[in-house]
């Protein structure tokens, strides 16, 4: 982990200072020797001079920043510092009273003052996290330690967690508190022995009490000993040994619970729908060949089936029809006209069903496969190509065959939409040449009985519509916008779900969440029905999650 451990002191004549720091240095990224180089041992003890003296600089210029009393004071000048080896990793841990870089002394210097001045919690004892991405993040433990010399018996100090990694240090923060209490306990219960000590042979507060106060000699009424050390408030003569093995320990432990993966990410939606219905596929299939008579199942339900496994046409299963094909969304756009294309799209979003009739059964499922995009795989439910009319709770993206009639109450119903195709001349015979202009070859007529405007339409329609006729966005990059949007209104989906579903709430709550969702304003309508459209999409298993979820959390709300 890339951080340091520091112990820092508010002194009553120079105020915020750091008296111990630790930190680790990480070997260096192996390479080959160069000639001339040093060999691993020189470089080691080098690194360690090195060190050492980039030490003695920091201090150096510390010292020169202001005086240190003896309270300011852990280690004198000319002292090395202590330094601890991880076999394992080969990390070295250092500690001394400043870091050994410069650059870090003022990253220090400041979350020392920010600890025990304006960084202050409530009782100003206990944990607190400050920082920036500028000067790092800090875990900061501020307590006192008893003196009965000090100016009300007892001394402010600190010890401080510096690191740049936020998310790191927040998820380290039960840890470090209860790690560092411990250190904190061992200084205080050291201390006031001393203290108590110090009381039986002179009780301060009588003599301070039968003295005259002078705030000018204030500091010298205590037998000039105004800035005592931590070692002679403890009487702990291998105090900094200790506190730099605690230290160490610290961050080693700290770096090694904590380690990052990388990982996919949780599955989308359509993968979990994807996951569902092969799997009820397969219990299908177990369960007809187990029972007697598999040759004789009907037709009718084994074409049902396979059909209903394809909501996701691809283009291997399109390359077995001959002639032209849509191969893309901008394509089916530029085919059909734009308003045209709108219309269509806006049936699509709406769950309405949208009826191909054609005699090329390739052609429409082509298209199929460009609308069934727009759309999550859980709202698909398709029947590519029929010999006669399937109900709109079966199938929302229906194929006919051009001899079907469409029954009346469909053709007048505002809920489905119609396109016709057909050919531009009879018999003629697509050419590889004429494969890829669809429009001379064929005539798309599209009616439906609905009268609404589309010109509003949802706003993922109208964002769609931006990304299709911007010519300087290639079809993949279409693609990914059209997926971005697309989990972008999942979230949204699981939301509504959530606080009009599971919770209950009333229509004036939802319509707050709807304003809060950014799904009112103009097209809210349009934007309603798409939510509550493909809240049928959801998998049963994130709803069955969320229910149990639900339900865990009325019967133990402390979970």
């Amino acid at each position: 982990m890339n951080a340091l451990v520091a112990l820092c002191h508010f002194c009553e004549l120079h105020g915020p200072r750091t008296l111990f720091c630790t930190e680790a240095l990480h070997p260096p990224s192996p390479s080959g020797p160069q000639p001339g180089a040093p060999g691993p041992g020189d470089r080691d003890r080098d690194g360690d001079r090195e060190g050492e003296g980039l030490t003695m600089r920091a201090n150096s210029s510390a010292t020169q920043r202001g005086e240190m009393c003896e309270g300011c004071r852990s280690l004198p000048a000319s002292h090395p510092g202590f330094v601890s080896v991880d076999n394992e990793t080969g990390i070295r841990f250092l500690s001394h009273q400043h870091p050994r870089q410069p650059q870090l002394f003022s990253v220090v210097r400041q979350a020392c003052v920010r600890s025990l001045s304006c960084e202050v919690c409530p009782g100003r004892e206990g944990p607190i996290f400050f920082g920036d991405e500028q000067h790092g993040f800090v875990f900061s433990h501020t307590f006192f330690i008893k003196d009965s010399l000090a100016r009300g018996f007892q001394r402010w100090y600190s010890i401080v967690m510096v690191a740049m990694d936020r998310i790191y240090l927040i998820n380290s923060w039960p840890f470090l508190l209860r790690h560092l209490r411990l250190t904190i306990q061992s200084l205080q219960s050291t201390a006031l022995k001393v203290f108590d000590n110090e009381q039986g042979v002179c009780p301060q507060r009588a003599v301070r009490m039968n003295s005259v106060f002078s705030p000018a000699v204030f500091p010298h009424q205590r037998s000039g000993n105004a800035a005592r050390s931590l070692t002679s408030l403890t009487q702990h003569p291998n105090l900094w040994v200790s506190l730099h093995s605690s230290f160490s320990w610290l961050l080693k432990a700290c770096g090694s619970r904590l380690t990052e993966k990388l990982l996919e990410g949780a599955a989308t939606e359509d993968t979990l729908v994807l996951i569902e219905r092969q799997t009820e596929q397969a219990e299908e299939m177990s369960c007809w060949e187990g029972a007697e008579g598999v040759s004789s199942r009907p037709q009718q339900h084994q074409s049902e089936s396979e059909l209903g496994m394809d909501f996701l046409c691809d283009d291997g299963k399109l390359e077995g029809f001959p002639g032209p094909k849509f191969r893309s969304l901008r394509h089916l756009r530029q085919v059909l006209g734009a308003a045209e294309f709108r219309l269509l799209a806006w049936h699509v979003l709406m769950g309405n069903q949208v009826i191909w009739r054609g005699a090329d059964p390739g052609l429409i499922q082509s298209a199929f496969t460009m609308l069934k995009k727009l759309l999550p795989v859980g709202c698909v439910r398709s029947v590519p190509y029929s010999a006669e009319y399937e109900e709109a709770y079966k199938c929302n993206f229906l194929g006919l065959s051009p001899d079907v009639p469409i029954p009346v109450h469909v053709s007048a119903s505002e809920f489905s939409v119609l396109v016709d195709v057909v050919s531009a001349e009879k018999g003629c015979q697509c050419s590889a040449a004429g494969e890829s202009d669809i429009s001379s070859l064929y005539h798309f007529t599209i009616s439906s009985a609905n009268t609404q405007p589309t010109d509003r339409g949802p706003m993922l329609l109208n964002k769609l519509e931006v990304a299709l006729s911007n010519e300087n966005l290639s079809v993949d990059v279409v693609s990914h916008c059209l997926l971005c949007l697309k989990e972008e209104w999942m979230n949204k989906v699981k939301v509504l779900f959530k606080f009009s579903k599971v919770d209950g709430r009333g229509r004036e709550d939802t319509q707050k969440v709807l304003a809060l969702l950014g799904a009112t304003g103009s097209g809210e309508e349009d934007n309603v029905r798409l939510l509550k459209f493909w809240i049928t999409g959801l998998s049963k298993t994130y709803k069955s999650h969320l229910m149990t979820a639900v339900r865990g959390g009325e019967r133990s709300p402390s979970q």
